[in-house]
């Protein structure tokens, strides 16, 4: 810490790979692609950042400051595009108080936590801690030193107290005690002091008024008093901050007290001038007696008792003006330069958003629900016209018009017409009509294959997880199948109910051409032909030029030129296009949750507003042309002389003017199913894709899991606890190439059963039995086999304490013996008439006997 300025420790962190989670969670939520490639390649760099911000030491320079700076914008970025929670994309930061210095037993208050906003509280009060670090390492001699010092120490204060303003309602839980609101809200009343004596500097060398000079030490020693008595109960903080705090405020009082007692010298109150100089003489003492180990006011104090000796001086010689009690005086004013400055995002200007592409998942389904509402009121108003238009030609066609003002002469054919009959010929009449018809089908058909593969494959996939979960029961912990694929099965549901519904469609198309086949066909054949089939009439021609056609023919046009804007209003309302992805992160970021129906009904309104309007005009112009025309027809009918000739002649051109309208609609009709069945291929892939990726990850997983079972199982034991076995199965083992070890029983030595030698000789009794010469020699030892060696005997497989049934107390030879019998495979032993069994016997040496003898241990 610097012996005139407070600057912030930065707090420490421990490594958290970013770049794993993050990846993991791109690739199982986007589409393989560039755009995942590139997503992921974000997050490594994203890693990378963080390692360069918390994960070394940082100097004391810009360049550290901006890795800190662009690291908290990409977090900021990054946090409504990635669903940061424990159930979700769990990750989890620890970092460490910055002011604890550990207890007895070592370490230091630290806290773990799952969020991003703890991390992103974390690097603003690293970024404070390190500006108010850079700003005590200015040079304070030059200009450019102050001014960047006085920058760095606003910075400081406006990122600590954003912290104190949004901490706690951001993560909604205590922290460590160093972003405590208390604390934060401290430092940044430090740094806004730090940084107005910076400007009282400044403006010192600069010499500036010594009025404003003052105004500005008075300011900055009220900033020091406020962090001081804030300073009194923080017992986290370094115990170096308080006296400092005390010291700065005295000095600084001081400073505006010399300064006002030159402006009292200027306006000749001398006595005035004497009193502040000894109130200013008093704080830089106190400061010097009790603070002198962290400031240094020396040339303060000398500046201001050789003011202070003169102003006396020359009062008592000169002036004799009385010296006020420094309390009868005017307050010295303050004036403010220095206001924290305010956290706003991004806090770098050479920020650029690692994943700017990228989109969020509230995002995307308010932008999918977006687009579909937007769809709707397209279509609808499209609709709507076209509608307007086919009931308008169904009306015109009604009353033959305008075939009916044309046809005067009563055996041409109306120009009408003959426009209609070139207009169905130029278009391809009916075979345009039967290619298409003929291709519906195998379009159709082609587009449910695609849905049933990929409904195929997602059943097969489901059939062989019940499967293993029925086998492995509990063992089989994954999600089923049937609840992970009910998004795609709704998603399949929709697609077969929309090509059923198309399929229906088709069948209507189908209906309605066969109805105007004929019609159609007459068309599309030559004009002589043409001119023959429409029977002639004989119409008066005196209605030629009168003023019922004439008003006719004037509505005829305003009805076509309504029908074209029509077109014009189409193009239009297909061509308005709006990005909503912006205000749809905006309101994620602010809010947290996107209310997208208010949303998108307000942008529908704002852009398609205007073009309802225009719409509904439209309809409502043609609404009262066609009632004009039906009024100016019937006047134009009675007109007519009537006859049955004329009658069939209007009949026939309204059916050809009605074929036109249908073979044109029937076109349409056509043209625009096989642009859908087109168009949903391509969507149809997708998901059958989509499909196929969740297979082949689910088989993936399932093949990791069957490993991992089978690996379990065979490590499991057959039972829990393996049964001993029976005592005869364990003697019975003795003599075998395999013998049985059993579990020792207390105090019970074993020793292993030396393998037997070749059969010896038939035993000689009474050869090598040695009379005893006292009463307390040891027992005569009958040799058994050649050998007069005594082992101990080996313990059967169950306690030999006295006491336990079967106890044998004597040491029983272990030489082997081919007629051994009994239960337990006890030696024939020799026992002297009158001698008590085996007492204290020693081993003989039988000469030539090829073993050695083993050493006895009396039992």
């Amino acid at each position: 810490m610097a012996t005139t300025f407070v600057s912030v420790p930065l707090k420490k962190s421990s490594e958290v790979d970013l770049a794993k989670p993050l990846s993991k969670f791109i690739q199982s939520t986007y589409p393989s692609g560039e755009s995942q490639a590139e997503y992921v390649k974000a997050a490594e760099e994203l890693n990378v950042l963080r390692k360069s911000a918390v994960c070394r030491a940082l100097d004391k320079h810009d360049s550290s400051l901006e890795i800190l700076l662009r690291y908290y914008d990409q977090l900021c970025a990054i946090e409504p595009k990635f669903p940061f929670s424990e159930n979700q994309l769990c990750l989890t930061f620890t970092w460490k108080d910055a002011f604890d210095k550990g207890s007895l037993f070592g370490g230091s208050v630290k806290l773990s936590f799952a969020s991003l906003g703890f991390e992103k509280t974390c690097i603003l009060f690293n970024i404070g801690a390190l500006a108010s670090q850079i700003a005590s390492e200015q040079n304070l001699e030059n200009d450019e030193g102050l001014k960047a010092a006085a920058k760095y120490y606003q910075l400081a204060s406006g990122v600590f107290q954003h912290i104190k303003d949004t901490a706690l309602t951001t993560m909604n839980r205590e922290l460590t005690m160093d972003t405590s609101p208390d604390t934060v809200g401290t430092l940044s009343l430090i740094m806004l002091a730090q940084a107005q004596e910076v400007f009282f500097l400044k403006a010192a060398a600069d010499k500036m008024k010594d009025a404003i000079i003052a105004k500005l030490a008075n300011q900055a020693a009220d900033y020091y008093g406020d962090a001081f008595k804030q300073c009194q109960f923080k017992e986290n903080l370094p115990k170096e901050v308080l006296p400092v705090l005390a010291a700065k405020h005295c000095m600084m009082q001081a400073s505006a007290e010399y300064h006002q007692s030159v402006l009292a010298k200027q306006q000749k109150k001398f006595g005035e001038e004497i009193s502040r100089l000894q109130h200013a003489s008093d704080l830089v003492k106190t400061v010097g007696s009790r603070y002198d180990e962290y400031i240094n006011v020396k040339d303060l104090s000398d500046k201001i008792a050789r003011a202070l000796t003169a102003a006396k001086k020359d009062n008592d010689f000169i002036y004799h003006d009385r010296v006020p009690d420094v309390k009868d005086l005017d307050p010295v004013g303050k004036a403010t330069l220095v206001k924290p400055t305010p956290v706003s995002v991004p806090m770098s200007q050479k920020f650029t958003d690692l994943f700017v592409k990228m989109v969020p998942l509230a995002v995307q389904h308010s932008l999918s629900m977006y687009n579909q509402r937007r769809a709707d009121l397209v279509n609808r108003l499209i609709a709507q016209m076209r509608e307007s238009t086919n009931l308008a030609n169904g009306v015109l066609a009604s009353l033959n018009l305008p075939a009916a003002i044309e046809d005067v002469s009563g055996d041409d054919i109306p120009q009408s017409i003959l426009d209609k009959s070139k207009a169905v010929i130029q278009q391809g009449g009916l075979q345009t009509i039967d290619q298409l018809i003929r291709d519906l089908p195998g379009l159709l058909q082609r587009n449910k294959e695609i849905l049933d593969e990929a409904m195929r494959i997602l059943d097969q996939e489901e059939v062989t997880d019940n499967e293993l979960k029925a086998k492995f029961k509990e063992r089989w912990q994954r999600t089923p199948s049937n609840e992970l694929y009910k998004p795609l099965r709704a998603e399949g549901a929709n697609l077969r109910a929309t090509l059923d519904r198309a399929a229906q469609a088709d069948k209507v198309v189908k209906e309605r051409y066969a109805t105007n086949s004929e019609i159609i066909a007459l068309l599309c054949k030559p004009e002589a032909e043409l001119n023959a089939a429409i029977p002639s009439g004989n119409p008066t021609k005196s209605l030629q030029g009168s003023e019922v056609i004439m008003m006719l023919k004037t509505l005829l046009a305003a009805l076509n030129e309504v029908k074209k804007d029509r077109e014009t209003f189409e193009n239009d309302i297909k061509s308005v296009q709006f990005d909503m992805t912006t205000k749809f992160l905006t309101a994620l970021a602010q809010d947290g949750a996107i209310n997208e129906e208010a949303l998108s009904v307000t942008e529908l309104d704002q852009n398609y507003g205007s073009h309802t309007q225009r719409v509904q005009q439209n309809l409502k112009r043609q609404e009262d042309l066609l009632a004009d025309i039906q009024a100016a027809h019937e006047e134009f009918s009675k007109s007519k002389q009537s006859n049955t000739d004329a009658n069939q002649r209007e009949e026939m051109l309204k059916k050809l003017a009605a074929g036109h309208d249908q073979f044109v609609e029937l076109v349409g009709n056509l043209k625009e199913g096989t642009q859908f069945y087109n168009g949903i291929t391509e969507h149809l892939l997708k998901f059958q894709t989509k499909c196929t990726d969740i297979v082949f990850a689910r088989k993936t997983e399932r093949d990791e899991l069957l490993k991992d079972l089978q690996q379990s199982i065979a490590r499991e034991p057959s039972a829990p606890n393996i049964p001993a076995a029976p005592a005869y199965q364990i003697a019975a083992s003795v003599g075998g190439t395999t013998p049985a070890v059993p579990t020792p029983a207390p105090r019970t030595v074993f020793q292993p059963k030396p393998q037997p030698p070749a059969r010896p000789p038939p035993p000689s009794v009474g050869s090598n039995i040695a009379t005893p010469t006292t009463t307390n020699a040891p027992a005569p030892v009958a040799s058994v086999g050649g050998t007069g060696v005594l082992t101990q005997a080996q313990g059967p497989p169950y306690p030999t304490y006295q006491g336990f049934p079967g106890y044998y107390p004597i040491p029983m030879p272990m030489a082997y013996n081919q007629y051994a019998y009994g239960q337990y495979n006890m030696p024939y032993m020799y026992q002297p008439p009158g001698q008590p069994p085996f007492q204290n016997p020693q081993p003989p040496q039988q000469p030539g006997y090829p073993y050695p003898p083993q050493q006895f241990y009396q039992q």
